[in-house]
């Protein structure tokens, strides 16, 4: 399957995006009162860290297919002009 540019851009900014999202978030989670109850993480942290691990992982698996097709669209046109 070949990605178009806009398309590989668009990938590759949804998984920085990803990053900047659920960073921002397990660290605002983890200033929350309700994160830890007596110097011990509570449920409430372990299932917002738990999503944001997800997340995290399919948004620099979209982010990679992402940098993939902009590198893919970069090969012909520099074998191009190598030619």
């Amino acid at each position: 399957m070949k990605l178009t540019r806009g398309k590989s851009v668009f990938l590759l900014l949804f998984g920085v995006w990803s990053w900047f999202i659920w960073v921002t978030l397990v660290i605002n989670v983890a200033q929350d009162p309700r994160a830890f109850v007596a110097g011990t993480a509570t449920a409430f942290f372990y299932v917002h860290l738990t999503l944001a691990i997800i997340s995290l992982a399919f948004g620099t698996i979209i982010g990679l297919f992402g940098l993939r097709g902009l590198l893919a669209a970069r090969r012909p046109a520099e074998a191009a002009h190598t030619g």
